[in-house]
Protein backbone atom coordinates (compact mmCIF):
# COMPACT_ATOMS: atom_id res chain seq x y z
CA UNK A 1 0.00 0.00 0.00
CA UNK A 2 1.33 3.50 0.43
CA UNK A 3 1.98 3.27 4.35
CA UNK A 4 -0.43 6.28 4.92
CA UNK A 5 1.78 9.04 3.11
CA UNK A 6 0.75 12.35 4.38
CA UNK A 7 -0.25 14.56 1.45
CA UNK A 8 -0.96 18.50 2.18
CA UNK A 9 -3.14 20.27 -0.22
CA UNK A 10 -3.40 23.66 -0.03
CA UNK A 11 -5.87 25.71 -2.11
CA UNK A 12 -7.76 28.57 -1.33
CA UNK A 13 -10.65 27.41 -3.21
CA UNK A 14 -12.72 24.94 -0.28
CA UNK A 15 -13.75 22.74 -3.36
CA UNK A 16 -10.54 21.51 -4.61
CA UNK A 17 -9.51 21.20 -1.15
CA UNK A 18 -12.68 19.05 -0.34
CA UNK A 19 -11.91 17.26 -3.94
CA UNK A 20 -8.78 16.46 -3.45
CA UNK A 21 -9.33 15.29 0.31
CA UNK A 22 -11.88 13.12 -0.56
CA UNK A 23 -10.26 11.21 -3.55
CA UNK A 24 -7.39 10.46 -2.02
CA UNK A 25 -8.43 9.12 1.41
CA UNK A 26 -10.26 6.93 -0.52
CA UNK A 27 -6.90 5.67 -1.77
CA UNK A 28 -5.44 5.04 1.77
CA UNK A 29 -3.65 8.76 1.78
CA UNK A 30 -3.66 11.05 4.72
CA UNK A 31 -4.75 14.37 3.97
CA UNK A 32 -4.50 17.46 5.45
CA UNK A 33 -6.06 20.69 3.98
CA UNK A 34 -4.82 24.21 3.84
CA UNK A 35 -6.02 27.23 2.57
CA UNK A 36 -2.81 29.49 2.52
CA UNK A 37 0.43 28.31 2.27
CA UNK A 38 1.33 30.55 5.55
CA UNK A 39 -0.68 27.84 6.79
CA UNK A 40 0.83 24.67 5.04
CA UNK A 41 4.59 26.26 6.05
CA UNK A 42 3.77 26.23 9.97
CA UNK A 43 2.73 22.26 9.45
CA UNK A 44 6.05 21.25 7.84
CA UNK A 45 7.03 19.62 10.92
CA UNK A 46 4.48 16.74 10.07
CA UNK A 47 6.95 15.85 7.75
CA UNK A 48 4.46 15.41 4.58
CA UNK A 49 5.22 12.97 2.16
CA UNK A 50 3.93 15.47 -0.65
CA UNK A 51 2.56 18.81 -0.98
CA UNK A 52 0.06 20.21 -3.95
CA UNK A 53 0.19 23.74 -3.71
CA UNK A 54 -2.22 25.90 -5.39
CA UNK A 55 -0.45 29.17 -7.69
CA UNK A 56 -2.24 31.84 -7.14
CA UNK A 57 -4.09 32.17 -4.00
CA UNK A 58 -6.76 35.46 -3.31
CA UNK A 59 -7.13 36.80 0.30
CA UNK A 60 -9.85 40.35 0.51
CA UNK A 61 -8.20 40.82 3.74
CA UNK A 62 -4.74 40.58 4.17
CA UNK A 63 -1.86 39.87 1.58
CA UNK A 64 -0.77 36.40 1.31
CA UNK A 65 2.03 34.35 -0.35
CA UNK A 66 1.81 33.46 -3.94
CA UNK A 67 2.04 29.39 -4.45
CA UNK A 68 6.06 30.17 -5.95
CA UNK A 69 6.47 32.21 -2.43
CA UNK A 70 5.51 29.09 -0.64
CA UNK A 71 7.54 26.64 -2.88
CA UNK A 72 10.41 28.58 -2.34
CA UNK A 73 9.86 28.65 1.61
CA UNK A 74 9.26 24.95 1.28
CA UNK A 75 12.71 24.20 -0.33
CA UNK A 76 14.57 26.16 2.05
CA UNK A 77 13.12 23.79 5.37
CA UNK A 78 12.36 20.81 2.93
CA UNK A 79 14.85 20.59 0.53
CA UNK A 80 13.67 17.09 -0.74
CA UNK A 81 9.95 17.59 -0.14
CA UNK A 82 8.18 16.95 -3.52
CA UNK A 83 5.56 19.93 -4.61
CA UNK A 84 2.64 19.32 -7.18
CA UNK A 85 1.40 22.80 -8.12
CA UNK A 86 -2.31 23.35 -9.62
CA UNK A 87 -3.02 26.51 -11.45
CA UNK A 88 -5.58 27.48 -13.66
CA UNK A 89 -2.90 28.96 -15.76
CA UNK A 90 -1.64 27.81 -18.94
CA UNK A 91 1.16 30.15 -20.11
CA UNK A 92 3.96 28.35 -20.99
CA UNK A 93 5.93 30.81 -19.18
CA UNK A 94 4.35 29.82 -15.96
CA UNK A 95 5.37 26.47 -16.44
CA UNK A 96 8.71 26.88 -17.84
CA UNK A 97 9.63 29.07 -14.31
CA UNK A 98 8.30 26.35 -12.46
CA UNK A 99 10.06 23.68 -14.13
CA UNK A 100 13.46 25.46 -13.61
CA UNK A 101 12.65 26.09 -9.69
CA UNK A 102 12.22 22.55 -9.33
CA UNK A 103 8.52 21.40 -9.11
CA UNK A 104 7.75 18.02 -9.38
CA UNK A 105 4.45 18.23 -11.63
CA UNK A 106 2.49 21.10 -12.69
CA UNK A 107 -1.04 20.25 -13.20
CA UNK A 108 -3.89 22.98 -15.22
CA UNK A 109 -7.33 22.98 -12.93
CA UNK A 110 -10.23 21.65 -15.49
CA UNK A 111 -12.17 18.81 -15.64
CA UNK A 112 -8.94 16.22 -15.49
CA UNK A 113 -7.68 17.50 -12.63
CA UNK A 114 -8.27 14.57 -10.32
CA UNK A 115 -7.41 12.07 -13.08
CA UNK A 116 -3.92 13.90 -13.67
CA UNK A 117 -3.41 14.14 -10.17
CA UNK A 118 -3.41 10.40 -9.00
CA UNK A 119 -1.63 9.70 -12.33
CA UNK A 120 1.04 12.40 -11.38
CA UNK A 121 1.12 11.04 -7.58
CA UNK A 122 1.48 7.40 -8.07
CA UNK A 123 4.33 8.28 -10.44
CA UNK A 124 6.10 10.50 -7.68
CA UNK A 125 5.38 7.77 -5.13
CA UNK A 126 6.66 5.02 -7.62
CA UNK A 127 10.48 7.30 -8.25
CA UNK A 128 10.53 7.89 -4.55
CA UNK A 129 10.52 3.76 -3.78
Amino acid sequence: MNNQKLIFIVDDDPFVNMLVVKRFTSDGYKLEAFAYGEDCLKALNKNPDLIILDYFFVNKDRKVMNGMEVFDKIKEVKQDLPVIMLSGQEKGEIVLELARKGIDDYIIKDNNLIDNLQVAIKELFARSQ
